[in-house]
């Protein structure tokens, strides 16, 4: 795998598991309480949602896979306890080292316009296979922050 795709996987992996550790040893309560702040997520949902984005941009969208992506069922999910949430990531984190070997150097400057069910919230827009692999590593950094903050309140609650 040529070296720039190499660190991005160890990157998007690294932050998914840091998430994973982010939820370890919390109740099935603390990682589905949300903060009594309007448009608050649960550790849960921002896990759930940061996989979600994951998948969809990696392999959908970077990748060329056929993928499909249920947004608004990201923030409505609900979970017990992380090894489920850590078992997905795994199996992600093996689909993405099986799909990423096959782009080239060359391939991470191709050009492309999403589609709206992977993008996300806004219009799509073009974009290039790098701008996709590293808006996964922004994306992943961005909830891991606020997740630590959401667990902490979780975490003060009881």
């Amino acid at each position: 795998m040529h070296s720039e795709l190499a660190a991005y996987q160890a990157s998007i992996d690294k932050r998914l598991e840091q998430i994973c550790d982010c939820l370890d040893g919390m109740t099935a309560a603390q990682l589905n309480f949300r903060p009594p702040i309007d448009g608050a997520n649960s550790a849960w949902v921002l896990a759930t949602h940061t996989l979600g984005n994951a998948r969809a941009w990696v392999l959908g969208i970077a990748c060329g896979q056929p993928a499909s992506r249920d947004r608004p069922a990201e923030f409505a999910a609900a979970g017990n306890d992380a090894a489920s949430l850590r078992a997905n990531v795994r199996l992600f984190s093996r689909e993405m080292a099986e799909a990423l070997p096959r782009l080239s150097a060359a391939d991470l400057d191709r050009r492309l316009v999403p589609s709206k069910e992977l993008w996300g919230e806004t219009e799509p827009h073009e974009i290039s296979v790098r701008d996709a692999l590293l808006q996964v590593i922004e994306h992943a950094s961005l909830h891991l922050g606020h997740l630590h903050v959401t667990r902490d309140l979780a975490l003060s609650q009881d």
